[in-house]
């Protein structure tokens, strides 16, 4: 009886490896428009198989805020976020274009202001994009930034609700390239932008370099010829106290670093966008092509 007694507490001991907490859930949290909807199913699949407990998703989070307000609050443990983001809109610093320096900085930074870790990055660095209808690009033979400015006086321009605010958002941008538009910004839900340059409500939206419906709907990215926004790298953000509790979380996380390319990240966010298909599905497609569960 007592080897019996040795032999399933060690069998329980291994199916909990890497779960010390099992009698919690994990909560992974995301903004609200598609890519991080894939990016927050990656993560709960992810650290499902790696933890071996329920993992809930706090999905469409309003933004940046919210997200990092809930993790401070312990209401969710981690979520995706941009080096330039959090260093722009977070931190309220001026980013620059050294990726690895903007990673190092943000990391050290979030640590000693937030007692929060900043994960490896992902793989993918999704800057701001200024994208137009292909057909109009190639009317007005514009291709950067440069050249568009002296059309913008005629052109409509639709935004995100945090663009308008943001450090690296739409004032900077405007002065950078002596940007005047025909009208205010329209501020809308970021899943909107892309149907309102479809339907003709705007001239150019201030969307993102792994946009899915980017190459789907014919739309140009205009380049950002005097390098005006800067890198963002995708990276998860978590609690140390989550990552310690989970020690398997820290593992999962090490073996997705620099697995998402710009591309594997576009075209998930397609077929999301623009094939219909269920993020939950994209997501565990991705995982199990990549061999990571």
């Amino acid at each position: 009886m007592l080897d019996r007694r040795a032999f399933l507490a060690g069998s329980m001991a291994l199916a909990t490896v890497g779960c010390r907490t099992a009698d919690r859930a994990i909560t992974v949290g995301s903004k609200n428009f598609t890519e991080q909807l894939v990016l927050g199913e990656i993560f709960k699949q992810l650290l499902e198989h790696y933890c071996r407990v329920p993992v809930d998703g706090r999905f469409y989070l309003a933004g940046t805020y919210i997200c990092q307000q809930a993790l401070l609050a312990g209401r969710i443990d981690v979520y995706p976020e941009y080096t330039g983001t959090a260093f722009a809109a977070v931190l309220k610093e001026h980013a620059y274009g050294d990726a690895a320096q903007v990673y190092a900085d943000v990391k050290q930074q979030y640590r000693l202001r937030f007692d929060l870790d900043v994960l490896p990055a992902l793989g993918f660095n999704n800057s701001f994009a200024m994208v137009m209808r292909g057909a109009d690009a190639r009317r007005m033979g514009v291709t950067t930034l440069s050249q568009f400015a002296p059309y913008a006086p005629k052109m409509r321009l639709g935004v995100g609700y945090e663009f308008l605010e943001r450090q690296d958002g739409y004032q900077g941008l405007a002065r950078t390239y002596d940007l005047k538009f025909a009208d205010a910004p329209r501020v809308m839900d970021l899943g909107l932008l892309y149907r309102a340059l479809e339907s003709r409500s705007v001239d150019i939206v201030a969307g993102s370099n792994t946009d899915g419906l980017i190459a789907a709907l014919d739309l140009i990215v205009l380049e950002d010829d005097r390098h005006y926004f800067p890198p963002y790298d995708a990276v998860p953000i978590a609690r140390p106290a989550f990552l310690s509790g989970f020690p398997g979380a820290r593992e999962a996380f090490d073996r997705l670093a620099g697995s998402l390319s710009a591309d594997a990240m576009r075209k998930m966010n397609y077929a999301v966008d623009g094939e219909k298909r269920d993020a939950t599905t994209v997501a565990r497609d991705f995982l199990m092509h990549s061999a990571l569960i």
